[in-house]
């Protein structure tokens, strides 16, 4: 028997099927193990997301409550010190990275949903289709996204995450689509997809069954990479006052230490925890990002 690329298995000389995927899964895994940069990537991120899922069961405050003292900096009773206004800043971290990561998940995800679907259609499909699509994508794509955000936020009556995380992803999918446009346009003239749409499969059967598996590694570091995105434009929205109104997060937090001059006022313990969550954040993404791409391409393993 000949295999086909994309097939779920080759045969052997005794006519049983080989376990492909359980030996490619085997293979990937004994190289993620090895990897410095995914590990230390994963590690870091994995630990920022239990701090933020576990640590508010153990804080028995709401973390914009006034306290303790005023201006107190990091001691055993307050880890991160105080505001100027008495609130425990230790508190406004842990249910800050929550916020941190649900804003990523969920803008991420939207971008990632809407990106990758019209990636996929644009590249199977070709023709006129692909044309339109392929329009649109650049019209959003040149439009200046920020400004987009900034002047949509600003007159909307409720700021609240999933609403700030929604406008994140319609403005974020293009990029994503045009990677995936390109890679679904590789695929789609492959054998195992013309006899799949020879045998008369629905397209987004065959999308979903023959095209997305063979792009399963890209489309994991697609999703990272819009996570990390979503995380750096909420923040900055944060920054600027259009953050989630009465909400706690890293950015707000950033936001009210510039208000109420905490880097005039030497307060290091108010400003330099958010800010060092946000970029310890992102940048281990980023680096596991660089890690899977080297378990993925046989080209750039370190063996």
């Amino acid at each position: 028997m000949t295999s086909v690329a994309g097939a779920p298995g080759t045969a052997d000389s005794a006519g049983s099927p080989e376990p492909v995927g359980e030996r490619r899964f085997s293979e990937t895994l004994h190289f993620a193990r090895r990897n410095p940069k995914l590990l230390i990537g994963l590690g870091i991120v994995l630990t920022f997301l239990l701090l933020g899922i576990i640590g508010p069961l153990f804080i028995g405050h709401d973390p914009n409550e006034y306290v303790g003292p005023q201006t107190q900096p990091p001691s055993g009773e307050y880890w991160f010190g105080t505001t100027t206004f008495g609130q425990d800043i230790w508190a406004q971290f842990v249910y800050g990275l929550r916020s941190t990561f649900l804003i990523g998940v969920f803008g991420g995800g939207v971008a990632f949903v809407i990106g990758t679907a019209v990636g996929f259609v644009a590249g199977y499909k070709g023709g006129i289709i692909d044309e339109i699509l392929n329009m649109i994508t650049n019209v959003v794509l040149v439009l200046p996204a920020m400004v987009v955000l900034i002047v949509a936020i600003a007159y909307l009556e409720a700021r609240g995450l999933f609403v700030q995380g929604l406008f994140i992803g319609l403005t974020s999918w293009p990029w994503a689509a045009r990677a995936v446009r390109s890679q679904a346009l590789s695929l789609a003239t492959r054998d195992y997809v013309d006899l799949a749409r020879l045998s008369g499969r629905r397209t987004w059967k065959i999308i979903t069954t023959e095209i997305a598996p063979n792009m399963s590694s890209y489309l994991v570091m697609s999703f990272i990479l819009l996570f990390g995105g979503a995380i750096l434009i909420a923040a900055g929205l944060d920054f600027i006052g259009l953050g989630p109104a009465g909400g706690v997060s890293l950015g707000l937090m950033l936001q009210s230490a510039s208000q109420w001059s905490a880097l005039q006022l030497s307060m290091w313990w108010w400003f330099i925890p958010p800010g060092l969550g946000i970029t310890a954040i992102v940048g281990s993404l980023y680096i596991l990002n660089v890690g899977l791409d080297e378990v993925f391409n046989p080209k750039l393993r370190e063996l």
